[in-house]
């Protein structure tokens, strides 16, 4: 594998990460246990849904035909011959000319061609006074029109929230193959970093990243691995590397703010496996290395917090994703800056944003203050051949809502 030991572009590092992306192993795991994984097959329904044709609305089913022309002051009159059981099939046909009362969800009887919903009716004794023409198939639901058993109704690569719990149970789901979560270790580096048990002292802090990071991978779809937290010297981190390489498909290492701890960091690697990378175009983020430990991506992340969480942002939630098989699509929303932000060309900047309805406010917060994170909407990536934005440029964000 190629080895970029000077800084290189965002799209570069990337490129190695997914070169490194090994499958998980997969698993049936039952469907009421299963949110949170990614499907590994297609799921294609048992049953057509719905399994018959039926209303999308409480109203009149009738031919479309006898309803051309309808309207309030002229309307069409037709014939009441009944009406539809929930639950019950009818056995009379909707002839031109009448109509039959149709519950929502109702077996649409034989003979008709749409719904009009009883809004647009007035019953008087046995007619019907239509005020709105309908168009054929209007207010219908047709058999297999939600879930075919001739079609995919969930695709492999998708991760199994709610929502698609209540689908795999329409289709008479009772457990699902599932990519197994890949485990990734966490190593959190510095003589400074405390537990967050301990008030730290001065020149101390306590350990953010560690759960910052382990709450991502949660996120994200992985299970992380509490290493713990490893003071700067060498011994001591090799120790931790074994172990963690030992244990995990994928190994984060936190921490290494002077330059002193990130060449140990980028050393260790090296000798242990193959240092790939030394340095990203990415603002926060630029001092990240990538390297692999016995064909493991192993990945060392910027010490402060949101520094930290630009790299996981960008870099390796793709991993991840390229791990497990999932198929995912950013939440991005637009809106308009409120002031300019400047950026140098060259490098990629990730900017903590606000959004308030159209508006969309940068925070200039430090990397190492961590209430940007909890007080921004998303992250406004501004690419690397552009020098900035001016106020009132309409831009793209990455929603929170999507990490």
């Amino acid at each position: 594998m190629s080895r970029f030991l000077s800084v290189i572009p965002v799209e570069k590092a990337r490129s190695v990460l997914l070169g490194m992306a090994r499958k998980t192993g997969e698993k049936r795991v039952p469907l009421i246990g299963s949110a949170g994984y990614v499907l590994r097959t297609d799921i294609i329904s048992d049953v057509d849904i719905p399994g018959f044709d039926r209303s999308a609305v409480d109203g009149y089913a009738l031919v479309a035909a006898d309803t051309v022309g309808a309207g309030e002051s002229i309307p069409a009159m037709l014939r009441l011959s009944g009406s539809i059981d929930m639950g019950g099939v009818s056995k009379d046909r909707v002839l031109p000319g009448t109509c039959m009362y149709i519950p929502t969800g109702a077996f649409l009887p034989p003979g008709a061609d749409a719904v009009v919903m009883i809004e647009y009716c007035e019953v008087m004794d046995d007619e019907v006074l239509i005020s709105k023409p309908a168009a054929v198939g209007e207010n219908i639901v047709y058999k297999g029109e939600d879930f075919s058993t001739k079609r995919p109704a969930i695709q492999a690569g998708t991760k199994i929230n709610s929502r698609v719990m209540g689908v795999l149970a329409a289709c008479g789901v009772e457990d699902v193959l599932v990519s197994e979560k890949p485990r990734i270790a966490i190593i959190s580096t510095g003589n400074e970093i405390v537990p967050v048990t301990e008030v730290p002292g001065p020149g101390q802090v306590r350990d953010v990243n560690t759960y910052l990071i382990a709450g991502f991978i949660q996120e994200s779809g992985g299970i992380p691995v509490i290493i713990g937290i490893v003071q700067d010297e060498h011994r001591l981190l090799e120790e931790a590397l074994d172990k963690a390489v030992s244990e995990a498909d994928i190994v984060l290492i936190s921490g290494g703010s002077s330059k002193g701890e990130r060449d140990m960091c980028a050393d260790i690697i090296g000798s242990h496996g193959e240092l790939l990378v030394h340095g990203i175009a990415l603002s926060p983020g630029k001092p990240t290395i990538i390297g692999q430990v016995k064909n493991k991506p192993v990945i060392g992340l910027p010490g402060h917090p949101a520094s930290a969480y630009v790299v996981l942002h960008a870099l390796v939630r793709d991993l991840v994703h390229a791990i497990t098989g999932e198929i995912s699509f950013p939440v991005r929303q637009s809106g308009v800056l409120t002031s300019p932000v400047p950026s140098a060309k060259g490098r990629e900047d990730y900017v903590r944003v606000i959004k308030k309805d159209d508006d969309i406010t940068p925070l200039f917060g430090k990397s190492g203050l961590t209430n940007t994170l909890v007080n921004s909407d998303g992250l406004l990536c501004i690419p690397a051949d552009t020098e900035g934005y001016e106020k009132g440029t309409r831009v793209f964000i990455d929603h929170w809502r999507n990490a």
